[in-house]
């Protein structure tokens, strides 16, 4: 049985011989899909919808989206996968606006805030790496004990800043902008460029895919593994802290308990919908920043044509993670496919003009080639150095016939 091995890229672009119409479809597919539905919504609420307004409404409200989806994209680079995000979210727009409230300063807050983000995606590594957790079980348990700690810290009631403890400077890290551009909007597009950057164009982001790509070939390229996945869970806590102080910002002066989770599911969509183009089958930063702009896109879009109906946000949402799940899916088969089907495509052809003279099994006649079925070959030791015997069993019309090859 062949063993992908390869440490290459998952992507599943078209190769060197593929017409332009294939590269266009298959890495830019979902590029020209956004582009059709903004055109869509364009013509159907042509007053609201290509608004200044709406579109600065959307950057503005959706930047904390784009920033835990970059902040889950990181561990799926590495092979893992990071629900405690929505949770932790939760806790740290509670932690930066209570803190303040408290009397401390708000530069420390921010400080103490990305720190507990990093010990969080630390604890989470833990789990994964030292107690050998599966990283879906571990980060999901990790969020519901944070969800706890978030509800036992507030009482289930919400934080109110009335006495104006928290700094002016506070609430205008989501209150500034450049021009038309919000500027929460610019905090988390720069990110997301920053990390699409180091993924695709420097040596740690190799590292990582080839990580969640092969993690054994990975540790036998010398390639540390463990670091990497540390690594990756950290960064994902740290960027969740930091989706929580731009919430927090953004609500001037009131933090609720139970916001946080609903960020999960959305996070995850525009994920693995990004996984699906510019890189087809590869988790990359530019097509999560998409996956958000698409989801945006179509849920605003659907509520200014159906107003009042508040179920299409949700449904929404699931149809496009069951979508990109599918898609990538068998885009990771297709790959196992042609990575398992290249080494047998280059072993050296049989010779089958041998005699039975020389040792060859001697062709069947017409009769029994219709009964004749595959040979199966068994080695009697583990290692190729040691295997001198090797038994082959070859059925004929329901005989068995049995040889020893030296």
């Amino acid at each position: 049985m062949s063993m992908n091995t390869s440490v290459a890229s998952t992507s599943l672009e078209p190769g060197r011989g593929a017409s332009f119409f294939s590269r266009l479809t298959s890495n830019y597919g979902m590029v020209l899909l956004t582009i059709a539905l903004f055109a869509l919504f364009v013509v159907l609420r042509p007053d609201t919808f290509a608004s200044l307004l709406n579109f600065q409404l959307l950057a503005s409200s959706k930047s904390v989206l784009l920033i835990l989806a970059i902040a889950v994209t990181i561990p799926m680079v590495a092979g893992k996968i990071d629900l405690s995000i929505g949770y932790g979210v939760g806790l740290w727009q509670v932690m930066a606006l209570s803190w303040q409230v408290a009397g401390m300063d708000y530069r420390l807050v921010l400080v103490l805030v990305v720190i507990g983000g990093g010990v969080i995606g630390l604890l989470n590594a833990l789990l994964v790496e030292l107690a050998q957790v599966d990283a879906f079980i571990a980060t999901l348990a990790t969020g519901q004990v944070i969800f706890a700690i978030t509800y036992w810290y507030t009482g289930g009631r919400q934080v109110t800043d009335s006495a104006g403890a928290r700094a002016a400077a506070f609430d205008g890290l989501t209150r500034w902008s450049l021009g038309p551009i919000p500027g929460p909007f610019i905090i988390a597009l720069l990110i997301g460029i920053i990390v699409w950057l180091v993924l695709d164009y420097l040596p740690v982001g190799r590292y990582l895919y080839a990580v969640g790509a092969n993690p054994a070939a990975a540790r036998l390229s010398g390639i540390p593994r463990r670091k990497y996945v540390v690594g990756a869970l950290v960064s994902s806590g740290m960027l969740t802290a930091v989706a929580g102080v731009l919430l927090a910002s953004r609500q001037a002066g009131v933090a609720q308990a139970n916001i946080g989770p609903e960020y999960l599911l959305p996070a995850l969509a525009a994920a693995f919908l990004g996984s699906t183009t510019i890189r087809p089958g590869r988790v990359n930063g530019l097509g999560t920043i998409l996956g958000v702009a698409i989801a945006t896109i179509g849920i605003s879009g659907l509520q200014q044509v159906f107003p009042g109906q508040f179920f299409l946000e949700p449904l929404f949402n699931g149809l496009t993670l069951v979508a990109a799940i599918t898609i990538a899916s068998l885009a990771t088969r297709r790959r196992i496919a042609r990575a398992d089907a290249a080494p047998a495509a280059a072993a050296p052809p049989t010779d089958s003009s041998a005699s039975p003279g020389d040792g060859a099994d001697p062709a069947p006649d017409d009769g029994a080639a219709a009964d004749l079925t595959a040979p199966v070959t068994r080695s009697t030791s583990d290692s190729p150095s040691q295997a001198s015997t090797t038994t082959s069993d070859t059925t004929t019309s329901g005989t068995t016939t049995r040889k020893d090859i030296s």
